[in-house]
């Protein structure tokens, strides 16, 4: 009996320690933030706030805005702190209608993406609406991975409308170039139009390269607007979104930057505990 009962101690501890050690390979650095999370700040005082993320111990940010700056004076005050941008957010017009000028901000800034946070829409997504995309999407695509960037397009939500056996945003994929177009998902904005993100990302390990974390507050409903109020953005691992799963499902795709995306007022004394919370796993 003492055997048995010493031999299920030893079952139970190792397990522990397995899942313990997997957990702990879960987020292999610190993320990177989004510029959005402090826009507040950065529209006062941008080597100010760029101070204040790096203390947070964050040295990687996607910038959807230059913040008055020149994208070579932005550089400039990134070099000075050992900071870097690895993605760029612009506009779905920019794309479309000045590509050579966007493509000429992202080398300043030495992005290795470009991406865009939604197509422009007033109404429910329509095939019309994804094959228009994805023709601009291809277009901008090869003209930036000549130049060595790869295009990202940022999922907000509505693009989630069934098609066929799928949804629109599987036609966008699959109509899009893979070495020409990758894609960035918007974990709330995956979640909350009733999208299973670990289950999306594993069914396109190889077409993800960023991810936006952001998590969002229990009892929200879901919705599929790409929106919600800036205080049901929570601490992560505090609201809805099952992080280990998601953060299992990263580390089998071919995610390259992770991004802390906090959307509120209080995004100050947010992030912090969002890191911790990160580390924790």
């Amino acid at each position: 009996m003492k055997r048995t009962i010493s031999f299920l101690i030893l079952l139970l501890v190792g397990s522990l320690t397995s899942q313990a050690q997997s957990f702990g390979k879960l987020v292999k650095k610190t993320p990177g933030m989004v510029s959005y999370t402090l826009r507040e700040s950065f529209s006062k005082d941008v080597p100010g706030t760029l101070d204040k993320v790096k203390a947070w111990g964050i040295t990687d940010i996607e910038f959807s805005s230059l913040f008055g700056k020149t994208a070579p004076e932005l550089r400039a005050l990134l070099d000075e702190r050992g900071l870097t941008c690895s993605s760029y957010g612009v506009s779905y017009d920019a794309i479309a209608n000045k590509p050579d000028s966007i493509l000429r901000n992202a080398k300043a800034l030495g992005v290795k993406y470009v991406r865009i946070g939604s197509i422009p829409h007033k109404t429910a997504a329509t095939l019309e609406m994804m094959q228009q995309a994805a023709e601009v999407f291809n277009r901008f695509g090869k003209q930036a991975h000549d130049q060595g960037i790869m295009f990202c397009y940022h999922n907000h939500g509505f693009e989630f409308q069934p098609y066929e056996n799928g949804t629109l945003f599987d036609y966008l994929v699959a109509k899009t170039n893979p070495d020409h177009v990758g894609y960035e998902m918007d974990v709330t904005w995956t979640y909350l139009p009733g999208q299973d993100p670990a289950a999306l990302l594993l069914k396109y390990p190889k077409r993800f390269r960023l991810i936006h974390l952001k998590d969002v507050e229990k009892g929200v409903a879901k919705s599929d607007k790409g929106s919600m109020a800036n205080e049901q953005s929570v601490v992560l691992g505090t609201g809805q979104i099952d992080w280990p799963a998601v953060l299992k499902a990263v580390n089998k795709s071919s995610i390259a930057h992770l991004y802390i995306e906090d959307e509120s007022k209080a995004a100050e004394q947010q992030v912090p505990q969002s890191l911790k919370y990160l580390k924790s796993l």
